[in-house]
């Protein structure tokens, strides 16, 4: 299947998965699918870089607080649209990713992660200690009820909803198109050999850069219309654990070295906690990813499409 048919069955996709969220019109339903939708786009963000390149970040927190703590910035400055805010997100994130790349990635393996650890805590200091975006008290973000859109009013939540699923879809194709392409043919002699692949002439720097780059644009993006989802911003929530466990979990558990994988993850994982958030607490919500981790990792370490694949493989043999 090529880029264009690809595209344009998610699109429907996700049309039709906005036409069935409208249907129901249960609030509750677009802020949970709002959160799944949210994690596939950092999820797919993440597997970028540390699924097809091998390279491990746990500073995806520090990317998505970048892209809300934009907005927050633009809201008090000139406040513009939310589709915009996206843009800037994803261009402060971009340059952020290339600097932490172009900074770090000649490190390798324990020692890149914690390069990655150590700049979002960096960051989560600025920020606090920076009184135009709120600082350590945090900001208040003033949305409307509803938004006027071609005669037709809509409400807000259901606006962010649309917005967020344009991103997932955006990002999906992305990852598609990546890994069916020479770049992505590139990242992966990067997660198999990266020595060998520079002694091949392979330019690993650049390829990883490349990476950087686009894996901090998108977890941007998705950080920008966090603040206007959320009403109240404040360091603890923007840099909040749970989106660099997730971040690294949900492709995990799905399987990394396929933009299938980030999908599936995020779709069982996230649904498993926004359930557990209405029936139990959201405060167990970390503890429904340790176990689903370490379950996966026994059951399937290299994930639900690689336990299909594998399987598949195995019915095929004579």
């Amino acid at each position: 299947m090529n880029t264009a048919k690809f595209s344009l069955i998610a699109i429907a996709i996700g049309a039709a998965v906005l036409a069935f969220a409208h249907w129901f019109k249960v609030d509750y339903l677009y802020f949970a699918s709002y959160t799944i939708l949210q994690f596939i786009v950092l999820a797919t963000a993440w597997n970028i870089l540390g699924g097809y390149c091998g390279y491990v970040n746990f500073g995806s927190a520090a990317f998505f607080a970048m892209g809300a703590y934009s907005s927050v910035f633009m809201h008090k400055f000139y406040p513009l649209p939310i589709p915009v805010l996206i843009v800037i997100g994803a261009i402060v994130s971009g340059i952020a990713g290339f600097g932490m790349g172009y900074l770090t990635l000649r490190l390798r393996g324990s020692f890149f992660a914690i390069a990655t650890l150590a700049l979002a805590v960096v960051l989560q200091t600025l920020v606090v200690n920076w009184d135009y975006v709120g600082g350590s008290r945090g900001a208040y973000i003033l949305r409307p009820e509803s938004l006027e859109f071609a005669g037709i009013t809509i409400n807000y939540i259901e606006y962010l909803f649309a917005l967020m699923l344009a991103l997932a879809v955006i990002a999906l194709v992305t990852a598609r198109v990546i890994e069916r392409s020479q770049l992505g043919f590139g990242f992966a002699t990067i997660r198999d050999d990266e020595l060998a692949a520079e002694a091949c002439g392979v330019p690993t720097l650049r390829l990883k850069l490349i990476a950087t780059t686009l894996s901090g644009a998108f977890m941007g993006m998705a950080g920008a219309p966090f603040p206007y989802y959320i009403g109240y911003l404040q360091p603890s929530s923007a840099f909040g654990l749970e989106y660099a466990v997730n971040s690294i979990a949900m492709p995990m558990i799905g399987g990394t070295t396929s933009w299938v994988g980030p999908l599936v993850g995020a779709i069982l994982l996230g649904s498993a906690q926004q359930y557990a958030t209405v029936t139990i607490s959201s405060a167990v919500n970390l503890l429904i990813v340790g176990l689903m981790l370490v379950g996966f990792v026994i059951i399937a370490p290299n994930g639900l499409i690689g336990l299909v694949q594998e399987r598949l493989r195995a019915r095929r043999k004579p």
